[in-house]
């Protein structure tokens, strides 16, 4: 359990779930904030990259933990696992923090070619380069490994914003390319909450002293931060909320089974009738493919297609590089539904949106199958994670009720 491999199949996650078992409970809560180095994580499950993928779910790690500690005993752990819920559904609601993020980055993207001042410290920051030894070796864990302790993401995020006084988006887009387990909900939410965006005026200062605790001594960076930093400029009114559209039924006809990042478990999507061919859909280009998370993803999207092609004995087509391929794909495949897994708001998702149309005047429907978890789960991310995190229980109390009548 010291330094974990993250192997991309549903069989490692499963592993690495039983593994980290009995340690979920207490243990978990007293010693889940200490980052003792990429060399041992025994500590934290870092089930997340598996999590992110569905090639484990939610329900089935938080029904897991609760029949090994109870609620009680494991209280800390489920609310690790319910933020990743709680950021999809906040986002989902909200759409339009997505699109304000991804227009601020395309604008910064521009200004880093002519302003080369500010291209230096970028680099400088992403290389681990800037002369603060614990956030220069965080960047360069992220490089090699493409994970980070969830502690130091916080540390690593506070500093790049009010130490190094660089744009979060920029720094947000670096955690998105390199984060094994990245989605654009947690990872976009998580900067724009340091950040002071996400609950005004609630900003996250690193800490010297909170460092070097937490890392027992590793790191002691006193005198190099910014400790009495203000938030960030308010942005203004809040984003409105958009109502969650109906979930699509699941399809009584012979389909054809379209896999994405987004959920690589579709044996638990509840589709019961014919499926006569199954893809996948390649998660949108990120510059550089061995970056170790295109590695896993990639890796991932083969070992859903695995399990799916023999799971509904159906007819694997690989992988489609766009929605050109996914459209030609649909024309030939003999179905005329296409079901997916319900892609919460992200690259995926804008794909789909852009080619369902097109599906459309060919007589093809595209059926977006949303799991239950979400369904009961994301409507109640309004506001703040701490009035979210009182619909716990009952969450999960739907989760006992499903595995008691299985």
């Amino acid at each position: 359990m010291s330094a974990p491999l993250w192997i991309p199949t549903r069989r490692a996650g499963l592993d690495r779930l039983a593994a980290f078992l009995p340690r979920a409970g207490r243990t978990y809560a007293r010693e889940r904030n200490v980052d003792r180095g990429p060399e041992d994580r025994a500590n934290v499950s870092a089930l997340s990259p598996w999590i992110r993928r569905r090639l484990i779910t939610e329900e089935e790690v938080l029904a897991a933990v609760l029949a090994r500690h109870g609620y009680a005993n494991a209280e800390k752990f489920i609310q690790e696992i319910c933020w990743r819920t709680y950021w999809k559904g906040r986002l989902e609601l909200r759409p339009s923090v997505l699109t304000r993020f991804d227009d601020e980055r395309i604008a910064l993207e521009a200004r880093l070619a002519e302003e080369r001042e500010l291209a230096r410290a970028v680099e400088r920051a992403t290389a681990g380069e800037t002369g603060i030894a614990c956030f220069d070796a965080w960047a360069r864990e992220l490089l090699a490994t493409g994970y980070l302790h969830n502690h130091a993401r916080m540390w690593f995020a506070s500093v790049w914003i009010f130490t190094l006084r660089l744009p979060w988006q920029i720094g947000a887009d670096f955690f998105f390319k390199h984060l094994l387990d990245a989605d654009p909900a947690s990872n976009t939410l998580s900067w724009r909450w340091v950040g002071g965006l996400q609950t005004r005026g609630k900003h996250y200062l690193a800490r010297a002293d909170n460092i070097r605790s937490y890392t027992e001594g590793r790191f002691d960076p006193r005198g190099l931060l910014s400790e009495d930093a203000r938030p960030l400029p308010d942005e203004g009114a809040p984003p409105p909320i958009v109502p969650l559209p109906p979930a699509d039924p699941v399809p009584h006809e012979t389909v054809a089974l379209l896999l994405t990042e987004e959920d690589l478990h579709p044996e638990s999507l509840g589709i019961e009738c014919d499926v006569c061919a199954v893809a996948a859909l390649a998660s949108p280009p990120i510059a550089g493919a061995e970056r170790p998370a295109a590695r896993f993803g990639a890796g991932a999207i083969e070992d859903g297609l695995r399990r799916a092609t023999a799971h509904f004995d159906a007819r694997c087509d690989g992988v489609l590089v766009d929605g050109d391929a996914l459209l030609a794909w649909a024309r030939g495949c003999g179905a005329r539904t296409v079901v997916t897994a319900y892609p919460p708001t992200g690259l995926i998702a804008r794909e789909l949106a852009r080619t369902e149309a097109a599906l459309a005047r060919d007589g093809i429907r595209l059926a977006r199958i949303r799991r239950a978890w979400d369904d009961a789960a994301w409507p109640h991310a309004t506001s703040g994670f701490f009035a979210f995190k009182e619909r716990i229980p009952k969450l999960l109390d739907r989760i006992a009720a499903r595995t008691s009548n299985a």
